[in-house]
């Protein structure tokens, strides 16, 4: 049986992509440094084996003997990443080449990242491809941006780094996100009877399914290494680029009872973009999209009725990644640093 190393496994994808790896018959570790646990839908998360650790603290050893690494740890969003731009490239960065240096000096063969569409900037005018140019807006962007130019040139007959672009994902997890577009405006309308886009609606966003981009890092595993050798590649589906305005639209035809509001004073939004997903399908041609947005949209809709989601769960810190890290330091679990702090440990 292969085995793999997935870092950040306590995670919204990691939690999704974990058992689907399971289910194709590797066998699957976990790395996580523990930060969102607790912050479940319904019963807690029974994941894989885990290495308590942070991802800053990965040396060789514990990486040997895997046959591939799916490295998804790290701060997970633009708000986020602007809490320390300096923490986010310490972690998202520096600690991610790292861990790619680790691995290839333990003879790890596959190395797959997740990156991120949101390295293009800015791009409402036409689908941006993969030699588009790069033009991060963001701490969380630029970590992305860096971390591909770094890990590229360590490239070699025995070590294939794969880095996956990934579309804003969305959909239900076993560790729910409401941070993220679609889940946002699925949990105003169900905790609010509201649909309120906090914009004027029309920034771009491109789309894909929590289920469909853990598909995709399965499928980039497994892929012949002459088809992901060193490639970057943007994951989605070019039916999936939407406005947020089409995206409340959809909701509201989930809970028809609601409204969508828009901001009487929207802020700028310089994060819009469309992507060109079109080499996905020939480096991959056994990844397919499986889920559309008004399937997403409804399976988040009948979860949050099951769970009894409140409107404190949308806006506590449970569900909102800054959210529960700003708690966990008011609370001296996390330092400055984002550690664990001793009496944590202990």
């Amino acid at each position: 049986m292969s085995k793999v190393l997935v870092t950040g496994s306590g995670g919204y994808i990691g939690s999704v992509l974990t058992p689907m790896l399971a289910a194709r018959g590797w066998d699957v570790v976990g790395l996580d440094a523990g930060y969102f646990e607790g912050c479940d839908l319904g019963q807690p998360v029974a994941g894989p084996p885990t290495i308590e650790k942070d991802i800053r603290d990965v040396v060789p050893t514990d990486v040997a003997g895997f046959d591939g690494i799916i490295h998804l740890a790290g701060l997970s969003n633009d708000p986020l990443g602007e809490l320390n731009p300096e923490l986010t490239s310490d972690i998202n960065f520096r600690a991610t080449v790292r861990l790619a240096a680790a691995a290839r000096e333990a003879g790890v063969p596959r190395f797959v990242f997740s990156s991120s569409c949101s390295v293009y900037g800015a791009r409402s005018d036409a689908p941006v491809d993969e030699t588009g140019e790069l033009d991060p807006l963001t701490a969380y962007a630029s970590s992305k941006v860096l971390s591909e130019q770094a890990i590229a040139p360590m490239a070699s007959r025995d070590f294939c780094p794969v880095f996956l672009r990934n579309a804003t994902v969305y959909g239900l997890s076993p560790r729910l996100r409401f941070d993220l577009v679609v889940n946002n405006l699925a949990g105003w309308a169900h905790t609010m009877g509201t649909i309120r886009i906090l914009s004027d609606g029309s920034p771009w966003r491109p789309l894909i399914h929590v289920r469909d981009v853990s598909a995709a890092f399965i499928a980039a595993l497994e892929a012949p290494p002459e088809r992901v050798w060193n490639r970057s590649v943007n994951v989605g589906a070019g039916r999936d680029n939407y406005t947020v305005r089409q995206i409340a639209t959809l909701v509201n035809e989930a809970f028809p009872e609601c409204q969508v509001t828009f901001s009487d004073d929207p802020p700028a939004d310089s994060r819009s973009y469309q992507v060109d997903f079109s080499k996905l399908s020939r480096v991959l041609p056994e990844f397919e999209p499986s889920c559309s947005l008004p399937q997403g949209i409804a399976e988040l809709r009948d979860a949050f009725r099951a769970a009894n989601v409140t409107l404190e769960d949308f806006q506590g810190p449970r569900y909102t990644r800054l959210k529960h890290i700003q708690e966990l330091l008011q609370q001296g679990e996390l330092d400055v640093n984002l550690r664990r702090t001793a009496a944590v440990g202990a």
